[in-house]
C-alpha cells in the first residue's frame, strides 16, 4: 500500500514536535485508517494551533462552488478554523501569528482549475512573508501522474482557478507543484515536502490501497475525478455539468438540448476510451434547477486511452452545433474574477471560446496544446518526486 506524506510525518513527528503549527485540511485529510489528520497530529504530540479550510470548508460542508466559508472554532480540538475561501484566500499575518509552521494536507484531483493548489501557493507566499516554514504532506494524484493534457495557462489569464502556467490536466502531485512553484515561479518560501512512499506515476488511487474520501462534495467518486479535468469546462457555459445530481461531471445537459441528437453526435466522433448514453435529469440546485435537462452520461471504458480535455471540447462543439441559438457562455463574476470570461480562465486563454465561435473542430482547437505540454514537461522534470 502507498503511504501518504501524513503517515511519513507521523512516523517522524520530531521535526515538528517543538513547533506550533497550523494545518490546512479538509475531510480527505486522513490517515489510511481514516483518522482525521488533526486528531492524528495531536495524538503524536504535535502542537496544533489553528486549522485552515479551503474551498468547501475545512469540514467539506459547503455543497456548491463559489459558496464562502466563515471562520469558526473546531468543536473537537477547540482551535480556531480560519477560512481561506471568502474575504481572505491567503492566510493573513493575524492568522499566522504565533505559528512556527503551516502544514498543508489537501487531496488534489489533478486539474489546474481545482482551487486547492492555488490555496497552497498563496499560503506559501504568506509563509515566506511571515518567515515561517511551509510543510506539504504529499498525496498521490488520484488520476495518475503519467498523462497530461493541455492547454497550459497563458499570461494574462491568471485567476483563482489558475495562478501559474501548468497544464489543465497537470499530472503532478501537490508536493511537486509546491517544489515547481517555489523554485521556478519564484515563491521562495522555507519549503519541506514529505513525500508519499511506494507511489509511481502510473498508479491511480484505486491502485494504491488508500481509501477514496471525496475531496469536495461534487467529486463523490474516482469516476467523477476521471472526467473532471475536461468536464469542468462546462462551468463556463449555460450547460449543466451535473451539479445537483448524484453524478456531477459525468452527466451534462440543458433544457434546450436534444439528448438523442447530442449523444449520436458524440458517438459518431469515436472518441477514445469513452461511450455516451442518452440521459435526462433534473438538477436539484445550480443551473436549470428543477428543469428537465436532456444530455448524456459519459461512461469511461478505458481510462488509459480516455482524454477528458479533448472529450469536453467535443461535448461543447456538439452542444453549440445542435443548439446555436440557446448555447451561451457564462458571464462573470466567477471565482472572484469580475472581468474575464469564465470559460477563458478555465481554459487558460481565449483560444477555446474563439475557436468554437469560429466553427473549429476539437482537433483544431487543441492543435498546439501538445507542444505546450511538452515544453512544460521539460521545465517541470527536475521537480518530480516520483518516477
Amino acid at each position: 500500500m502507498v503511504t501518504p506524506g501524513l503517515l511519513g510525518l507521523l512516523r517522524d513527528p520530531g521535526r515538528l514536535r517543538q513547533a506550533r503549527i497550523g494545518l490546512i485540511c479538509h475531510p480527505a485529510s486522513v490517515t489510511p485508517d481514516l483518522t482525521p489528520a488533526a486528531d492524528a497530529l495531536r495524538a503524536a504530540g504535535i502542537d496544533l494551533g489553528a486549522l485552515f479550510g479551503p474551498q468547501h470548508g475545512a469540514r467539506g460542508e459547503k455543497q456548491d462552488n463559489m459558496v464562502e466559508s466563515e471562520s469558526s472554532t473546531d468543536p473537537s480540538t477547540g482551535v480556531p478554523i480560519h477560512s481561506l475561501y471568502g474575504d481572505a484566500r491567503q492566510p493573513t499575518p493575524e492568522m499566522l501569528n504565533g505559528l512556527d509552521a503551516l502544514v498543508f494536507d489537501l487531496q488534489d484531483v489533478g486539474a489546474r482549475v481545482y482551487t486547492f493548489v492555488w490555496t497552497m501557493t498563496l499560503a506559501m507566499e504568506a509563509c515566506r512573508d511571515a518567515g515561517i516554514r511551509f510543510v506539504v504532506l504529499d498525496r498521490p494524484n488520484p488520476i495518475g501522474g503519467a498523462l497530461r493534457e493541455g492547454p497550459v495557462l497563458r499570461e494574462g489569464f491568471e485567476s483563482f482557478v489558475g495562478l501559474h502556467p501548468i497544464p489543465l490536466r497537470h499530472g503532478l502531485t501537490v508536493g511537486e507543484i509546491a517544489r515547481l512553484a517555489n523554485e521556478r515561479f519564484g515563491i521562495g518560501c522555507d519549503l519541506e515536502v514529505v513525500p508519499c512512499e511506494g507511489w509511481n506515476r502510473e498508479a491511480w488511487l484505486d491502485d494504491t490501497g488508500l481509501p477514496y474520501v471525496l475531496p469536495s462534495p461534487n467529486l463523490p467518486t474516482l469516476d467523477s475525478c476521471t472526467v473532471y479535468p475536461g468536464m469542468v469546462l462546462l462551468e463556463g457555459t449555460n450547460l449543466s455539468e451535473g451539479r445537483g445530481t448524484t453524478r456531477p461531471f459525468e452527466i451534462f445537459g440543458a433544457p434546450f438540448l436534444d439528448a438523442r441528437a447530442v449523444t449520436s453526435a458524440l458517438e459518431a466522433m469515436a472518441l477514445p476510451g469513452v461511450k455516451f448514453r442518452v440521459c435526462h435529469f433534473e438538477p436539484t440546485f445550480q443551473k436549470h434547477a428543477g428543469e428537465l435537462c436532456g444530455g448524456a452520461q459519459l461512461h469511461v471504458t478505458d481510462r488509459a486511452a480516455f482524454r477528458p480535455v479533448r472529450t469536453a471540447v467535443a461535448v461543447l462543439r456538439a452542444a453549440k452545433d445542435l443548439a446555436p441559438g440557446e448555447f451561451a457562455w457564462r458571464q462573470p463574476p466567477y471565482e472572484y474574477e469580475t472581468k474575464k470570461m469564465p470559460i477563458d480562465i478555465l481554459w487558460g486563454s481565449d483560444v477555446l471560446r474563439k475557436g468554437l465561435e469560429a466553427g473549429h473542430t476539437a482537433g483544431e482547437i487543441l492543435a498546439g496544446a501538445g507542444d505546450e505540454v511538452r515544453e512544460f514537461e521539460e521545465m517541470a522534470g527536475e521537480f518530480l518526486l516520483y518516477r
